[in-house]
């Protein structure tokens, strides 16, 4: 039983980006939550990250628990894969958990990533990962838009204002200064930037992009 499933290079690929996505996962949620992903290639030493293990005293290697092999089943029989929390307990004291499918390639379940929310956590400790004592603010106020010409729209608008302010660009430069600063922010990744842009300033297409390529030159 142990060796459930042989897993692909990409199907390997994928389990390690979960690896990435679980520190930032951490870092936002605060010490009450623990981390677990599971490969589903080795049952008998399943977990290959594991954060802040120290509440259920695992680490990097311990199996897989006899619920998440009961869940798994479940899993493999539906096809579909909601996913709900649902409520635990170790050691007497409640958990609130939820158990989300890695899927793989070809559709399969590969891995799982569980995620524990220890209810024993102080007010106190809880509070204080949403208020620490050194904030990391963001200069520059996300947009969150409907869809990408809002996006492109709003950012350029932010854009022309921070550069028509700036009497240190003169008004020849103005439009190249406006595009270096889009190009800066990655606006011309998106589709149809290049015409949005050059038909909110008034110049062609040919003219962003010749911009853009002095740009990206430097």
């Amino acid at each position: 039983m142990a060796n459930y499933l042989v897993l692909s290079a990409a199907d390997k690929m994928i389990l390690e980006s979960y690896k990435t996505m679980m520190d930032g996962l951490s870092a936002y949620l605060g010490e009450g939550y623990e981390l677990i992903l599971h490969s589903l290639e080795d049952l008998d030493h399943s977990v290959i990250k594991i954060i802040n293990g120290h509440y259920t005293g695992r680490k990097e290697g311990a199996p897989i628990t006899d619920l998440a092999l009961t869940m798994l089943d479940d899993l493999n029989r539906r096809k579909d894969l909601e996913v709900k929390p649902y409520f635990n307990k170790k050691n007497g004291k409640m958990l609130k958990s939820v158990t989300i499918p890695v899927v793989g390639e070809g559709k399969r379940i590969i891995g799982l990533l569980c995620v524990n929310f220890h209810m024993e956590l102080s007010v106190s400790s809880f509070f204080a990962g949403f208020v620490p004592e050194e904030v990391s603010w963001n200069n520059s106020p996300e947009t969150f838009s409907k869809n990408a010409d809002g996006l492109i729209f709003s950012t350029l608008e932010d854009v022309k204002a921070q550069v028509y302010s700036d009497m240190s660009v003169s008004s020849n430069n103005k439009n190249k200064e406006i595009i270096r600063l889009l190009y800066q922010k990655g606006i011309f990744n998106m589709k149809d930037a290049v015409a949005n842009v050059a038909e909110n300033l008034g110049i062609s297409k040919n003219t962003v992009y010749l911009h853009l390529r002095n740009t990206e030159k430097k």
